[in-house]
């Protein structure tokens, strides 16, 4: 542990000069010996969590990624506090998904015992074509990358309501207007309807979505456009948290 706390010391230390700073500084700031630094520094050279460059060490690669993954649980856990709060204002389960390297991405989901989530009986990013996440991105995406996902994932009737083929819901992707809310109903999941709400992240396709039994289907729209007014209020806030 003393080790531990002493490699943390001069890695802060080392974080406090941008320029560099030679072992010697180091040592005298940190309080430690001279050869205990040393042999310190050099193992944390080695671990790539500093580099050494002219006698002088500085912040290392595995540091940067430290920094970076921290960083990206940050944004994280601003956009899983946004939702949970969504959740519990409007009384629904919400979703974050991407469309992200030729796939559907479903990257957070905030849902509670009252309001629980749809389960994933289908597998999300095979199944775009029957669920409101899916639609909605593919919505987003022009008409050769739509083709091309659904190449790779056809069309297929997994409830009695889903939509038959590929023609079909590329006319219904066509008829969707700019950032206009798409609505399914029991398409993926007999019993649930859903609704998604489309979100420009740069030039990623990105949405955010609700789902409710269809007992409460009249809740659907309303709290829909609940969940857009409060995504245009916020997404100033939320654009670089939920690019994660």
């Amino acid at each position: 542990m003393g080790s531990v706390q002493r490699a943390m010391r001069l890695l802060e230390s080392v974080a406090a000069h941008g320029h560099g700073a030679t072992a010697k500084q180091l040592a005298r700031e940190t309080g430690l010996a001279l050869p205990t630094a040393y042999h310190l520094l050099r193992t944390l050279v080695h671990e790539g969590y500093l580099r050494r460059e002219k006698g002088l060490f500085f912040l290392g690669e595995a540091t940067e990624r430290l920094n970076s993954s921290g960083a990206q649980q940050k944004r994280r856990s601003t956009v899983a506090d946004t939702l949970a709060h969504w959740r519990d204002s409007i009384g629904v389960p919400v979703y974050y998904a991407m469309y992200r390297d030729g796939e559907i991405d479903v990257l957070c989901v905030a849902d509670s015992p009252e309001a629980p989530a749809v389960e994933e009986w289908a597998d999300f990013r095979e199944t775009g074509h029957a669920h409101a996440i899916g639609q909605c991105l593919l919505s987003q995406l022009d008409e050769d990358s739509r083709r091309d996902h659904l190449a790779r994932y056809p069309v297929q009737a997994i409830t009695p309501y889903t939509v038959r083929d590929s023609d079909a819901l590329l006319r219904r992707l066509a008829r969707m207007r700019r950032m206009q809310a798409v609505v399914e109903r029991q398409e993926y999941a007999p019993g649930t309807v859903c609704a998604a709400v489309p979100i420009t992240v740069g030039a990623t396709a990105a949405t955010m979505a609700i789902s409710l039994p269809a007992r409460q289907a009249d809740r659907l729209l309303p709290a829909a456009h609940r969940l857009q007014r409060e995504i245009g209020r916020h997404l100033g806030s939320l654009t670089l948290s939920i690019s994660i």
